[in-house]
């Protein structure tokens, strides 16, 4: 893979060597185009360093998460709370965001988005968010650890009904919002946001030495491979894009037919 191609990309801190970057996309079997979107970069404000990390997983089109990958971290940065409170900071702009994108669902169109973001503040702290079921979990010591949660129609039904929806398996295979969406939280989604909500899990978890990695991927890998499976394949690659590349061929291999997207954020 050639470094202009887009499907996959590496980089590296300025402000610690040992923290490096990597991605790697690949299309799903399904006949629309790829709906995934991917943010991975380190950025300087002021005296700070700042690792941009995320994955937006859209439905129904790819105007959201394209629009998130452009505006969200912008968002985010500008909440004048950020470098004191980011967990509430973080919530306020994905609030703040989606009121946006709702607004403009006559250009948007009606579609949604996941989202999973991750910050790296300083190489030290990491602030991570997430709605619906695209994850980031940490190698700690080899042992995976979860630093967001899967928002699944199952599990927030109680939610659902209480602001007058349903949770439906039909039609189709898996239980749905309405029976439309088989995600409880999301950007966007105007016609079934009267039933659910954009209101993200926050993280803030400081690195120690025993942190080693963190994974960022759509449902595309969590779907075929477990926390700690998706932890072990990779815990001997040091290159970071090689890192998220064995992970998207590996689910490739457990017969992933979805979009399926990889970060991998090495810090030693």
């Amino acid at each position: 893979m050639g470094p202009s191609d887009p499907d996959s990309g590496k980089g590296k801190s300025k402000m610690s060597k040992h923290v490096t970057h990597g991605f790697h996309l690949v299309k799903g079997r399904s006949n629309h185009a790829m709906e995934d979107y991917v943010v991975a970069e380190f950025k300087h404000v002021d005296d700070n360093e700042l690792g941009l990390f995320a994955i937006f997983d859209g439905h129904a089109g790819h105007s959201v998460p394209d629009y998130l990958r452009s505006h969200l971290f912008d968002s985010i940065l500008k909440e004048p709370d950020f470098w004191t409170e980011p967990a509430e900071s973080v919530k306020r702009a994905y609030s703040e965001t989606d009121s946006t994108i709702l607004e403009k669902s006559g250009d948007l169109g009606r579609g949604g988005s996941t989202a999973v973001t991750a910050i790296l503040i300083n190489c030290q702290k990491l602030v991570v968010a997430n709605i619906g079921d695209s994850r980031a979990v940490l190698s700690e010591n080899g042992v995976a650890i979860p630093l967001s949660v899967d928002h699944e129609p199952t599990t927030e039904s109680d939610d659902i009904k209480n602001r007058g929806g349903f949770v439906s398996n039909f039609p189709g295979d898996v239980p749905r919002v309405d029976g439309q969406l088989a995600v409880s939280r999301a950007f966007g989604d105007k016609s079934l946001k009267i039933h659910m909500t954009s209101e993200p899990h926050v993280t803030v978890k400081v690195i120690d030495d025993g942190g080693e990695f963190v994974i960022l991927a759509s449902d595309g890998l969590w779907k075929v491979m477990s926390n700690q499976e998706a932890v072990d394949a990779i815990r001997d690659i040091k290159d970071a894009r090689a890192a998220a590349k064995r992970l998207t061929e590996e689910a490739l291999n457990r017969k992933s037919s979805d979009d399926i997207s990889c970060i991998v954020v090495r810090f030693h």
